[in-house]
């Protein structure tokens, strides 16, 4: 799975980068290629939710599972 990122060097220093596509995934890196890498990290975290967070969210709505593929 691919993903586009935006990567900006700080005012600080550094560089930030975030996944449009992936609200709230953002991370950050002194060069450009520790930023990658860490949000290359933040990504599989961010995909890797739990069955038992699933459960909580939808716990006491009329809502259920549903499983997909892209």
């Amino acid at each position: 799975m691919k993903f586009k990122v935006i990567l900006e060097e700080a005012e600080e220093g550094g560089y930030v980068v975030y996944v449009p596509s992936l609200p709230g995934c953002v991370s950050q890196g002194e060069t450009r290629e520790e930023a990658i890498e860490n949000i290359r990290e933040a990504i599989e975290v961010y995909l890797d939710i739990d069955d038992a967070q699933i459960e909580t969210e939808i716990r006491g709505k009329k809502a259920e599972v549903v499983e997909i593929s892209v």
